[in-house]
């Protein structure tokens, strides 16, 4: 049962990160990354590998140890459960992406890619999204300045 909640976890959050990369002009894509009920499915799946371990996930948590932590992603429960957090994290941390980038107006063309970076990586696509989030911002407040005479 483990393995199989491990499975489909990622297949919960895919939908949503489909759109987010394939339909980003569409309406209902917005509305959707604007919500934090995205990843509910995932938190279930969550709570269900998290439980049976809550003991060690507990000792895991209250006093950060990196052997507690290694014996806890040991268990198929742990380690599930750890999944599960990643990809709800991943996914929330894409919605903010998306919705900052049609803020800004950053070109799908390079947010997809970016949103990919994400599923897999999402370490190292959040500071270069941060790094061009603040390009974006500048040059933005720049040509408001240049457009508003004094």
């Amino acid at each position: 049962m483990t393995g199989t909640l491990f499975e489909i976890t990622f297949w919960l959050a895919a939908p949503v990160w489909l759109l987010l990369i394939f339909a980003p002009a569409w309406a209902p894509t917005a509305r959707l990354a604007a919500s934090p009920w995205t990843v509910a499915p995932v938190l279930v799946i969550y709570f269900a590998m998290a439980l049976p371990v809550f003991p060690e996930l507990w000792a895991a948590v209250k006093a950060p140890d990196i052997d507690v932590f290694r014996e806890l992603a040991a268990k198929a429960n742990g380690a599930g459960a750890i999944w599960a957090q990643i990809i709800a994290w991943d996914l929330l941390i894409g919605q903010w992406m998306f919705l900052e980038a049609r803020r800004l107006s950053i070109h799908p063309l390079v947010m997809g890619p970016l949103l990919v970076l994400t599923i897999l990586l999402s370490p190292f696509a959040l500071p270069v999204f941060l790094v061009l989030r603040a390009v974006k911002t500048k040059a933005l407040t720049r040509q408001s300045r240049v457009r508003t005479p004094a």
